[in-house]
């Protein structure tokens, strides 16, 4: 097939995909493989960068001013404010991003004009298909499939927001979200762990140990109950790594009556069982939390821990390798943040490997749990 054949093709698959609705059945997947550069240097991910959030700008700004967003979304009710705040918040971001993409630009790189605003990322976005250098545009094709599915995701959950609570945004400057971060520091997260003895869990604790990597796990209390009592050596499992909440069972906690004592009884398992290794960091179910839950945590010390990277890989339809795909590409897009996947499912530990592999040489810092 040649490189027109293919363009048209990705074309035709990037307008059936814009059609669907990001709800829980569509996943914004991103197939790194079109990437025409490789990304084993600062510049090479600065490039990357920049041109996903010109397309993801563009993305963002085109969805916004839909005039019936809740068809889009297919949604009984959007709440406006929220779309409209988020909206502008990640555009600032997006401005912001760019900026940090582009100290390193001179005469030979591509993607590098001068931008003053959200507006002007919008429009540089849109203009890709006439300006972007013929071995990019494959690559564009699927980008703007990816990042207009991946778009909608975000503008769901604030459409909903606060009425369902999600990672979308914060009820208090005291929940962290990945946004904190310093530009090109991520963090590995994992929920709902740990799996039975010998299962998931443990294979990628010996995969994060191969790779240097030191992860924040989020237990859930009746899945680490078992392993507490029959498995002595679990604490010494997790050494190097970092043990913090999810809760009890999983369940939003956001219309939970018996939603404290979830979060106290695990605290006081996970301390029991860990010590030094506990973290104090509460990650809600479904990101789902309650809006006037911050001085329960605060006094019990805890912290609310969301995510700004999600891998989606609880979902049946994205394997391991889209999973580790779609990570990398929203690695791209903001620079920073936590990434969200799931120790209970295998995906992970094939992912986290290509991941680290994949952007050796190109700036990226993998940050310790214990310095978060």
């Amino acid at each position: 097939m040649n490189m027109m054949s293919r363009l048209l093709q990705t074309l035709m698959l990037c307008t059936a995909l814009g059609a669907l609705a990001a709800g829980p059945d569509s996943v914004a997947k991103s197939d790194r493989s079109l990437w025409p550069d490789k990304l084993d240097s600062s510049k090479g991910f600065d490039r990357a960068s920049r041109a996903e959030i010109l397309v993801f700008a563009d993305a963002l700004n085109q969805l916004a001013r839909q005039d019936d967003l809740k068809a889009e979304l297919h949604l009984k009710s959007v709440d406006a404010a929220s779309v409209a705040k988020i909206s502008e918040r990640l555009s600032a971001t997006l401005l912001s991003n760019y900026r940090e993409a582009s100290t390193a630009c001179d005469g030979k790189e591509i993607l590098c004009d001068k931008l003053a605003s959200a507006a002007d990322l919008a429009r540089s976005g849109a203009a890709l298909d006439t300006q972007l250098p013929a071995p990019y545009q494959p690559w564009l094709a699927n980008a703007r499939a990816f990042h207009r599915l991946y778009a909608m995701e975000l503008l769901r959950l604030a459409a909903l927001f606060p009425k369902v609570s999600s990672e979308i945004d914060v009820f208090s400057p005291a929940e962290k979200t990945g946004f904190e971060l310093a530009d090109r520091h991520f963090l590995f997260t994992f929920d709902d762990g740990p799996t039975a003895k010998g299962g998931s869990t443990d294979a990628l604790l010996d995969t994060l140990k191969q790779n240097q990597i030191h992860a924040m796990f989020y237990m859930l209390g009746d899945h680490l109950k078992p392993r507490s009592d029959a498995d002595a050596a679990l604490k010494q499992r997790y050494d190097g790594q970092c043990v913090a909440l999810h809760g009890w069972e999983h369940q939003s906690h956001q219309k939970w009556a018996d939603w404290q004592n979830s979060v106290l009884n695990t605290q006081k398992l996970a301390q029991q069982v860990f010590g030094e290794a506990y973290r104090p960091y509460f990650r809600p179910p479904y990101g789902q939390r309650r809006p006037d839950s911050a001085a329960f945590f605060a006094q019990n010390q805890l912290q609310v821990a969301l995510w700004n990277i999600d891998s989606q890989d609880w979902n049946a339809k994205i394997s391991d390798v889209e999973a580790a795909q779609r990570v990398m590409s929203l690695m791209l897009l903001w620079r920073r943040g936590v990434i969200l996947f799931h120790d209970i499912h295998p995906k992970a530990n094939r992912a986290v490997p290509w991941l680290v592999k994949s952007l050796a040489g190109s700036g990226v810092s993998w940050d310790r749990c214990q310095q978060y």
